[in-house]
């Protein structure tokens, strides 16, 4: 029988059982399927799928169906608590990423993908509604940050392995999916019987919820999804495609990121809470422009590898700052509003998602450079409407045209 636990009494826990323990667990586990996934797939799709760039799109616009339908979470917790989805969630990733090797045709690729997608896009979106439903909102800046690095350094243990080891031991994609994944389920399976279920005090509205008062964090959502798609899809394919990197040398420089960003990330949470949201995500996006600028560069005037290898380091760097998006929604939004709303604003992230990778992967074959110069755009705009962005957002005060009032009615 599961022990359930308001989460003003947790503190009264054992350090490792509190809410934010939990959150640790999971922010290291899932990590261990999902960057082992992410740094074998390039070599994987080319080496063992035959994949092309429109192939590649393709992988990815199916990738993020279940990122499109993540809305589906708000019936789930009517039947299934929060806590319970996430970790559920997470046992589907980790086997699906275990399996992957089982299947390299196109057709068994993208099969497992979507079973896998659907484990890590559930997960994301519980995990998003709990981080923001269990921490405080004067230290969640801080607390995401931590959080942010602890996924970097489970990342960064999974790629000292590969590095070190891949060659070395002959190691085998089927071997290094099935260990990785494995580990993530197990892992996930031992929070559901180590951890009670906590009790947030403000109850979830179970149905789906849009907001006026909410729209520029839905329209930042959009942006922030279609930009991050195109490097995610075309940025490390690069690396292989263009520049030949075999796996070691692909995870090698995933890990020089990971190193750089573990020190990084605790700080850009406290950079969030001391500039505020509005001045983080103007910064995040000049800094994201100017890099897509310069991948379009490299294949415009040849521009070398080493350049290429700087700007994917910048690019994940700049990529931290997003969590300022999630402290600006905490900032805003009625209590109540965060899981289905968390539900809602992945479905809006992954509107674009579903669509640019496989229309831009037969651009990819005509000219990278105009998928870079389209995501440098995107960036723009996400610039401008960062602007929108009040110094200090609050209930009644979320965007510079609204008044800083008290709390209003629900729109």
């Amino acid at each position: 029988m599961a022990r359930y636990v308001k989460l003003a009494d947790a503190q009264d826990l054992p350090f490792w059982r509190r809410p934010e323990a939990l959150l640790f667990v999971m922010a290291f586990s899932m990590p261990i399927a999902f960057a082992t996934w992410t740094a074998l797939l390039n070599n994987f799709v080319i080496e063992v799928g035959g994949f092309d760039g429109s192939d590649n799109g393709w992988l990815h616009t199916v990738r993020e169906i279940p990122g499109f339908f993540a809305v589906g979470v708000i019936a789930i917790i009517i039947f299934m608590r929060e806590q319970v989805l996430g970790l559920v969630s997470l046992v589907l990733l980790g086997v699906a990423t275990a399996l992957t090797a089982q299947f390299p045709s196109l057709g068994g690729i993208l099969t497992i993908t979507m079973l896998s997608s659907i484990g890590f896009h559930y997960y994301e979106t519980v995990n998003q509604s709990l981080q923001l439903q269990w921490l405080p909102k004067d230290r969640a800046p801080k607390m995401l940050g931590y959080l942010l690095a602890t996924g970097s350094a489970a990342t960064l243990l999974c790629y000292l392995l590969i590095v070190f080891t891949w060659e070395a031991l002959g190691l085998s994609y089927n071997l290094v999916y099935m260990v990785s994944g494995g580990i993530t389920a197990a892992l996930a399976l031992f929070c559901m019987f180590a951890y009670p279920q906590f009790e947030a005090p403000h109850p979830q509205v179970k149905k789906m919820v849009l907001r006026r008062r909410y729209w520029l964090y839905y329209a930042l959502q959009f942006m922030a999804g279609a930009r991050r798609q195109i490097f995610m899809v075309f940025a490390g394919f690069m690396m292989v495609e263009k520049f030949g990197f075999a796996v070691h040398e692909v995870t090698a420089l995933f890990l020089i990121n990971l190193v750089i960003n573990m020190g990084v990330a605790p700080l850009l949470g406290h950079v969030v809470h001391r500039f505020g949201e509005r001045n983080a995500l103007l910064f995040e996006y000049v800094g994201l422009f100017t890099v897509f600028l310069a991948y379009g560069g490299i294949y415009m005037f040849g521009w070398g590898v080493v350049l290429a290898a700087v700007l994917y380091v910048i690019d994940h760097v700049f990529f931290g700052l997003a969590l300022a998006l999630k402290t600006y929604f905490q900032k805003i939004a009625d209590p109540g509003d965060i899981a289905p709303t968390a539900a809602v604003a992945f479905t809006i992230n992954h509107i674009a998602a579903v669509v640019l990778p496989a229309l831009l992967g037969y651009l990819w074959l005509v000219s990278p450079a105009g998928v870079f110069g389209l995501a440098a755009g995107m960036a723009g705009v996400s610039f401008l409407l960062a602007l929108l962005i009040p110094r200090h957002p609050e209930p009644g005060n979320e965007t510079i045209f609204a008044r800083p009032i008290a709390m209003r009615p629900a729109q």
